[in-house]
């Protein structure tokens, strides 16, 4: 039996089963550009697998900013706990749970982590579909 999760939405507790895990690196797809690059709004869309999904609904947001692998033991501890709070230079992920015009509904997140020094850029990732609510 798969086990429930449960969000806190607009003052209204929402059950979602996870249905499939992906954690697939996505094209975000914005009407604006962000104003700030590290620290994103929720996309307008986004392209996954050669299919462009337009996102109709943001039914929730989060931030996660631990730290993880090499990165988490390169920070005194009071620093650290400070930087747990609003993360620190490329750590952190900005979730959303979102609903697309496909009915469907996924957690994409942005990892504002670099892939190298040529490109200091975070990634985009489709972390899970979810079904119920």
């Amino acid at each position: 039996m798969s086990r429930k999760y449960q969000d806190l939405c607009d003052n209204m507790i929402m059950d979602f089963t996870p249905l499939h895990f992906y954690d697939h690196p996505i094209e975000a797809l914005f009407d604006t550009s962000p104003a700030l690059e590290k620290a994103p709004d929720c996309p307008n869309g986004f392209i996954w697998e050669d299919k462009t999904y337009r996102i109709i609904e943001m039914l929730s947001s989060w931030t996660d900013f631990k730290r993880r692998g090499r990165m988490a033991q390169n920070m005194r501890p009071a620093h650290a706990a400070v930087a747990s709070t609003r993360g620190s230079l490329n750590v952190g992920r900005y979730y959303f749970r979102v609903k697309v015009d496909t009915e469907q509904i996924f957690d994409i997140y942005y990892d504002r982590a670099m892939k190298n020094v040529d490109d200091r850029k975070g990634q985009w990732f489709v972390y899970r579909e979810l079904g119920g609510g």
